[in-house]
């Protein structure tokens, strides 16, 4: 499903703050894999999201998504196939409009543009349904506007737009750091569902070891560019929170 092959990535090449965090490095995704991704800051984690998503670019390797190079693509293409959802809950959703309004935005994703009404009313009764599965009571407040909405609530939001659309891939970029630990266990519980119910190859970017460990079908740990842990299946659903921590610790020293 995704494939980064050979990849090399230079910082600030040429200068006194030159950094290589990439080099010769490949990694590959299956189709309705949930990979958990760790690391200490600085690993890669949230550059090797980038370059899936056409953020950035290698220097040098290949980029696939879903067997076809997508390396050169502009990002706003492979948006097409990709839903996002980012750290900053202000991110996802627009504060100046409703619950319902950016909600009929992400229905228009890649659709052609025209003169028709931007807000579809006779899709208000689906949008219901939709945030229903949320159980935070926002099916009642679609004249809302999200920028009065609590950081979980808006995050819970910003997962249901990004994953309206018929997309190939989800990612999720430390989607619940900025969260209250309550929140983050309910946006985690909505995220496992939705995942499971879409069958959506999914890459999650976390500093929460536990939900890594809880969560997913692997676990991937970065640390310099590299892949330094890597498991799944049988072995991944065994994991502790101390197996790994261990490891952690160790190259968050390093």
């Amino acid at each position: 499903m995704v494939r980064l092959q050979n990849i090399d990535l230079v910082f600030n090449r040429g200068t006194i703050d030159e950094n290589r965090l990439f080099e010769d490095f490949s990694l590959s995704v299956e189709s309705g894999e949930f990979v958990a991704i760790v690391g200490s800051n600085g690993s890669g984690k949230t550059t090797l999201l980038n370059l899936i998503c056409g953020t950035m670019r290698p220097d040098r390797g290949t980029v696939l998504l879903g067997g076809a190079d997508v390396t050169t693509m502009p990002e706003f293409k492979r948006a097409k196939r990709i839903g996002r959802v980012l750290q900053d809950p202000k991110m996802g959703t627009c504060a100046d409009l409703t619950i319902l309004e950016n909600l009929s935005l992400a229905d228009n994703k890649n659709m052609p543009y025209d003169l028709r009404g931007a807000v579809n009313k006779g899709r208000e009764d689906y949008y219901k349904t939709l945030l229903e599965t949320c159980n935070m009571g926002l099916e009642n407040r679609m004249g809302t506007l999200a920028g009065a909405l609590s950081g979980g609530q808006r995050q819970a939001l910003a997962l249901m737009i990004a994953t309206m659309s018929d997309i190939d891939l989800l990612i999720l970029d430390e989607h619940t750091a900025a969260l209250d630990p309550k929140s983050s266990e309910t946006l985690m519980q909505i995220t496992q569902r939705v995942v499971s119910e879409k069958k959506y190859t999914t890459l999650m970017v976390t500093h929460n070891l536990r939900f890594a460990v809880e969560y997913g079908t692997r676990l991937v740990m970065m640390h310099s560019g590299n892949a330094v842990m890597d498991i799944a299946g049988w072995d991944k659903k065994q994991l502790k929170v101390e197996d790994i921590l261990g490891k952690f610790n160790e190259i968050s020293i390093e």
